[in-house]
C-alpha cells in the first residue's frame, strides 16, 4: 500500500501523524511512505531521518495527497485539504465530526473513506487510540490551568499547591475516564484539593481506591455540580460520549456562581465541549473571558507537546495502521472489529450512529454499501 503523511497544517499543530521509527515498519513490509518535507521537524524529526527509514520525501501536500492510498493525519482535514480527498481513498485521523457539519459534509461530498481514531473501540469499550492524547491533555489541563489563574493573565491568583500556611488551591473534575483522572493525579500531585465527578458508581469506587487523599470522588449530578462550582479555582470537562457531542454540564448561568478569576478547561472541546460557552481556541490565542470566568478551550492541546504527542500516538495508531496497510481497509474492518467501529463515513455514506444522530443523517450499514 502507499501511505502518505502530509505537514499538518492547523494551527500550531506541531504534531506528525507518523515517526521515522513507524515508517521503517512500513518500509520492512514492502509498503511505500511519502512524508511531506518537513512535516516531522516541529516534533524533532527531519527528513532525513525519514530517507533514513526508507520512506520517501515530497515537496508539496498535494503530491502527499494525490499519490497516497492511505492518508494518515493527526487532526481533522480543514476547508483548505477537502479539495484533496479523493474517491476510495483511505484517511486515518482524527475526526471529530460530531462537532463539525461542515466536515462531515466535506467529506460525504468526497466519497473518502474515513476512519476516525477517537472511534476505535475494544470489547471492554476502551478506545485506544484516543488514550494516548487523552493521557497528555488531562495533564495539561493542569498545566495550563495552573498558569491561567495566576493574576497577570485574569486568574484568581491562586498557587494550586499552596504553601505552608496557606491552604491549597481547589481543582474540580467532571468525567472520571483517561482525561478526568489523568487531571486529578496531576491535580493533586502539585497539593491542590481535587474533587472528581462521575455517574458511574463503579468508576468512582475504583477511582476513590487509588487516588491519594487529597482527591473526594463524588456522583455527578447538576445539584452536585452547581453548588461545587462556587467555591473551586480550577474546573475541567472531561466528558467523553464516543462519536457524539459532549453533553454540556456546565451551563451558562453556572458562571455567575464562579469566583471572578476561576478558570475553566474543557478537553472536550473536540466534540463540542462540555460547557455550554465554550468555542474552540487556539495556542496562539487560548483563552477569553466570559462573566469574569476564564476559559482555556484549545481544540489540539498535546501540539504544544509535539515530541511526546507524536510518539505516543504513533504508538498506539501504528499496529492498526499496519493492519490497514497489509489487508485493505475492507478486510482489516470485517477482520477486526475495533477497526470496523472507527469508519465514519465510506464513500458518501454516514457509519456511525453518533455522527448521523448529531446532524440528523441517514445512518447506513456498511455491509449496504457497494
Amino acid at each position: 500500500m502507499i501511505i502518505g503523511v502530509p505537514k499538518e497544517i492547523k494551527t500550531n499543530e506541531n504534531r506528525v501523524a507518523l515517526t521515522p521509527a513507524g515508517a521503517l515498519e512500513f518500509t520492512k513490509r514492502g509498503h511505500t511512505v511519502y512524508v511531506e518535507t518537513t512535516a516531522g521537524v516541529g516534533s524533532g524529526f527531519e527528513d532525513q531521518d525519514y530517507i533514513e527509514a526508507g520512506a520517501k520525501i515530497l515537496r508539496t501536500a498535494d503530491e502527499v495527497w494525490a499519490i497516497a492510498e492511505m492518508i494518515m493525519k493527526v487532526k481533522e482535514p480543514i476547508a483548505e485539504e477537502y479539495g484533496r480527498c479523493r474517491k476510495d481513498q483511505l484517511i486515518f485521523t482524527y475526526f471529530h465530526f460530531a462537532s463539525s457539519q461542515e466536515l462531515t459534509h466535506a467529506m460525504i461530498k468526497s466519497g473518502a473513506v474515513c476512519l476516525a481514531y477517537e472511534t476505535v473501540e475494544t470489547k471492554d469499550r476502551q478506545l485506544p487510540l484516543l488514550v494516548p492524547m487523552s493521557e497528555v491533555a488531562g495533564r495539561m489541563a493542569i498545566q495550563e490551568g495552573a498558569k491561567y489563574l495566576e493574576k497577570p493573565v485574569k486568574g484568581r491568583g491562586v498557587l494550586l499547591g499552596g504553601v505552608p500556611g496557606v491552604e491549597p488551591g481547589k481543582v474540580l473534575v467532571l468525567g472520571g475516564g483517561v482525561v478526568g483522572t489523568q487531571a486529578a493525579k496531576m491535580a493533586a500531585g502539585l497539593g491542590a484539593q481535587v474533587t472528581l465527578l462521575d455517574v458511574s458508581l463503579a468508576r468512582l469506587r475504583y477511582l476513590s481506591d487509588i487516588m491519594p487523599a487529597n482527591v473526594t470522588t463524588l456522583f455527578s449530578s447538576e445539584y452536585n455540580i452547581r453548588r461545587l462550582v462556587q467555591t473551586h479555582d480550577l474546573i475541567v470537562g472531561a466528558v467523553l460520549i464516543p462519536g457524539a457531542m459532549a453533553p454540556k454540564l456546565i451551563t451558562r448561568d453556572m458562571l455567575k456562581l464562579m469566583r471572578p478569576g476561576t478558570v475553566v478547561v474543557d478537553v472536550a472541546v473536540d466534540q463540542g465541549g462540555c460547557f455550554e460557552t465554550t468555542k474552540p481556541t487556539t495556542h496562539d490565542h487560548p483563552t477569553y473571558i466570559i462573566e469574569d470566568v476564564v476559559h482555556y478551550c484549545v481544540a489540539n492541546m498535546p501540539g504544544a507537546v509535539p515530541f511526546t504527542s507524536t510518539v505516543a500516538l504513533t504508538n498506539a495508531t501504528l499496529p492498526y495502521a499496519l493492519q490497514l496497510a497489509n489487508k485493505g481497509w475492507e478486510r482489516a474492518c470485517l477482520e477486526n472489529q475495533e477497526l470496523f467501529l472507527g469508519l465514519n463515513v465510506v464513500k458518501g455514506k454516514v457509519v456511525y450512529k453518533g455522527v448521523a444522530d448529531a446532524f440528523g443523517l441517514p445512518f447506513n450499514r456498511l455491509e449496504d454499501i457497494s
